[in-house]
């Protein structure tokens, strides 16, 4: 039975956890710890990371209450285990499965699905992470929220990949690791490039198993996922931590990163409280995304190579922002920004884009002012399908800018403006391809251009937010998104609008103000307890 499959009757075992009362919410995470227990028989791990006892065979061989008890002292028992990750994967972890029947049926479900391919092979411990973000990309599908709020599209995730190019021996960070999709393309990546690593000697494979992937996550059942996911694919990281840390990256454990080659990352987005904030930026503000960028060029090599997943605002976001946008311009080169469709993300307001760049130089890694020379940029939004769960992004609607970014890993292949029709683009009535490219002002009408810094600064004044295409959703209602795009894209804008009043009211010093406004907005939202009135 092919992946594919076992993650769809994998998924349908949850029905009856549905019918017991657990949420969607912890479906994942119930799949995930006997999945990973299952995962350890079939891979023959289970004498390597597992204490003697707690088998899957032992789980599977009571029933009942029995079984139940086992369960549940079982995980407490992994919580405590000598094994770092092993711990640290099943630290704090309790059933929410509540009746011992749904728990048996479950275990004895899982034991009968037939693990084999169509070729009687068994599944390598690649397999089962490919299973394991198939139940995290399920879940994120089916609701807004658990892993949905951290969940980078999987096409999108390949995509930075494959022109980032990350090689063996490279320290790969993601700050931001949520369940540690970057991670895992790039190990995937370089496993591809490399015959599964049998071309790199003893020293390197030791390397990239436990050196070569640092991730940093806040949220501690987060971090688990990530950290399950990473020993999945066979990437075991410090044998203390694991490859993914717990901690704050805007905080001390930010601090703590290894410098970096390569950043791939998708900080979270929305605004941050000031007490998350703990460390001593350059440019200190309160946008916890343009900390995180901050972060992001200072923990780069010199030479190191980042693609960032950010939200419009870090393009145009005025003061502490445009210091920030200057300052990353001067240490580094900014050659690509993506500008990513609407709708791909669990809110489906958010704009995003990913912003690529070198730290310092191709000529000078070292060279920390005026690096940027020039941006391209590549418009994957304006005119374009709205994508979401009836339409998905997949790896074909990349095609058009991967061929226009280049060999180069750093954006330096040569390149001509142009593209004028890429997978999901639409047209104006009477519009072609061909058409638009034979008119006389035709980069006009390219999706790819290219701005000097002269003129970054000049006439947009610092900002990034660069658009040229006319939008044919303003003049045509056939090309409306649907009510529930627009109904988000209003509450998007909103949302940062509060942000930046919020922190406007705290730089005047207006703080009570502030923080009486923010507690009305959480009691109409249902964020917070009203007071009780006496």
């Amino acid at each position: 039975m092919n992946n594919n499959d076992l993650v769809t009757k994998l998924w349908k075992l949850c029905d009856n956890l549905r019918d017991g009362g657990v949420s969607y919410q912890n479906y994942v995470n119930e799949l995930a710890s006997l999945l990973f227990l299952k995962m350890c028989e079939q891979t023959g791990l289970e004498k390597k990371l597992l204490p003697q006892g707690l088998y899957w065979k032992d789980l599977k061989g009571k029933i009942g209450q029995e079984q139940h008890q086992f369960y549940r002292k079982m995980l407490v028992q992994l919580g405590e285990d000598t094994h770092a990750i092993v711990r640290a994967i099943f630290q704090n972890v309790n059933t929410t499965i509540t009746q011992p029947a749904q728990l048996t049926e479950l275990v004895s479900n899982m034991d009968n699905l037939d693990w084999y391919d169509f070729g009687g092979k068994g599944k390598s411990r690649d397999d089962f992470g490919d299973m394991y973000e198939g139940l995290l990309q399920k879940n994120a599908n089916e609701t807004k929220s658990g892993a949905g709020q951290y969940f980078t599209p999987r096409s999108l995730i390949s995509t930075i990949v494959k022109v980032m190019q990350p090689q063996p021996r490279e320290v790969i960070q993601d700050p931001a690791a949520g369940t540690g999709g970057f991670l895992i393309e790039a190990d995937k990546y370089i496993k591809a490039n490399t015959h599964d690593l049998d071309d790199l000697d003893g020293d390197d494979q030791d390397f990239q198993m436990k050196h070569a992937f640092v991730g940093l996550e806040l949220v501690p059942e987060t971090r688990r996922l990530a950290l399950m996911n990473c020993l999945l694919h066979d990437i075991e990281g410090d044998a203390n931590e694991g490859a993914i840390r717990l901690g704050n990256t805007l905080g001390s454990a930010g601090e703590s990163l290894p410098k970096a080659n390569v950043i791939l990352t998708n900080p979270p987005f929305g605004s941050a409280a000031s007490t998350n904030i703990t460390r001593t930026f350059v440019h200190p503000t309160g946008n916890k995304q343009l900390c995180f960028m901050q972060h992001i060029y200072d923990a780069l090599e010199p030479g190191g190579r980042a693609a960032v997943v950010i939200p419009d605002n870090v393009l145009f976001e005025g003061g502490k922002g445009t210091e920030i946008r200057r300052d990353l311009m001067d240490k580094c080169n900014l050659h690509t920004i993506l500008r990513l469709p609407t709708g791909i993300f669990y809110a489906q307001g958010v704009k995003t884009n990913v912003l690529f760049f070198q730290k310092g130089t191709p000529e000078n890694k070292h060279q920390d002012k005026g690096c940027t020379k020039e941006t391209w940029v590549f418009d994957m939004r304006t005119n374009m399908n709205t994508f979401g769960k009836r339409r998905p992004l997949t790896e074909k609607h990349f095609d058009a800018f991967i061929a226009a970014y280049g060999a180069d890993k750093n954006g330096q292949s040569p390149r001509e403006e142009g593209v004028y029709e890429t997978l999901g683009n639409i047209f104006a009535e009477g519009e072609t391809a061909e058409s638009l490219s034979e008119k006389a002002h035709k980069v006009d009408s390219a999706r790819w251009r290219k701005f000097s810094r002269e003129y970054i600064r000049e006439q947009k004044g610092d900002s990034l937010d660069i658009s040229w295409l006319k939008d044919l959703e303003a003049t045509s209602a056939e090309n409306l998104p649907e009510p529930e795009v627009l109904a988000g894209e209003a509450m998007a804008e909103l949302t940062e609008a509060m942000s930046e009043i919020y922190q406007l009211m705290q730089a005047l010093g207006a703080n009570d103000e502030a923080e009486a406004q923010k507690q009305l907005l959480e009691e109409a939202f249902g964020l917070s307890e009203k007071p009780e009135v006496e």
